[in-house]
């Protein structure tokens, strides 16, 4: 009697080996739509703003896969720590705040209509702060510092942490260069991801 053979499951790091792309190129997608958005002269709402703020939303999550992958990588130092969990923290700010726009983006009738919501959600005490200014930076951050603890600790190339602070300060100059950043990780990321791919690969014996 034969027995089939059932492989085992995936381990975490082939996730990991995904989230250092997938996350760049969902990131590169919502900075493609938001500039396919702005072609009528105004953002939102509509296809184009919901689908760009969940493609976004969705990188969010990766990129925390790839924070902790990170992490892994430096031994889970005291340092690595809590920059992983500055990232954290910034990753929820950030993902609150695609949220809220996705929310008034399918309550707003019209661009015009979505002002008033925005304002009546920054309107509450620490919202702007937290959830629109200083929150998401945290993530940015952490990303950078990460990149340069790798570097510092010859896990990477030492361009790596300039391409991924390249990437973060492409926004900051224009928000319709995100797909350039995004572009940018993609190269910087892409030797994190081969190796978490063949950690991920079971030897054979």
């Amino acid at each position: 009697m034969s027995v089939r053979h059932v492989p085992p499951a995936a381990p975490p790091t082939t996730l990991a080996a995904c989230s250092y792309l997938a996350a760049p190129l969902l990131a590169l997608v919502y900075g493609v739509l938001r500039i396919v958005d702005g072609f009528d002269g105004s953002r939102g709402p509509g296809a184009a703003w919901t689908l760009g703020h969940l493609a976004f939303m969705a990188a969010l999550v990766l990129f925390a896969v790839m924070l902790h992958d990170m992490r892994a990588l430096l031994g889970r130092t005291r340092m690595a720590t809590v920059t992983f969990a500055a990232g954290l923290a910034g990753i929820g700010f950030a993902f609150v705040q695609f949220a809220v726009d996705v929310v008034v983006g399918f309550m707003a009738a019209d661009h015009e209509a979505m002002g008033p919501l925005f304002d009546q959600v920054q309107a509450v005490p620490g919202v702007s702060l937290l959830v629109y200014q200083a929150g998401p930076v945290l993530f940015y951050a952490a990303l950078v510092a990460l990149s340069a603890q790798l570097a510092a600790g010859r896990h990477v190339r030492p361009w790596m942490p300039l391409l991924v602070l390249a990437q973060t300060v492409l926004p900051v100059i224009s928000l319709d260069l995100i797909p350039v950043g995004s572009a940018l990780a993609v190269v910087a990321f892409l030797p994190l991801a081969l190796r978490a791919r063949s950690r991920s690969v079971p030897a054979h014996v």
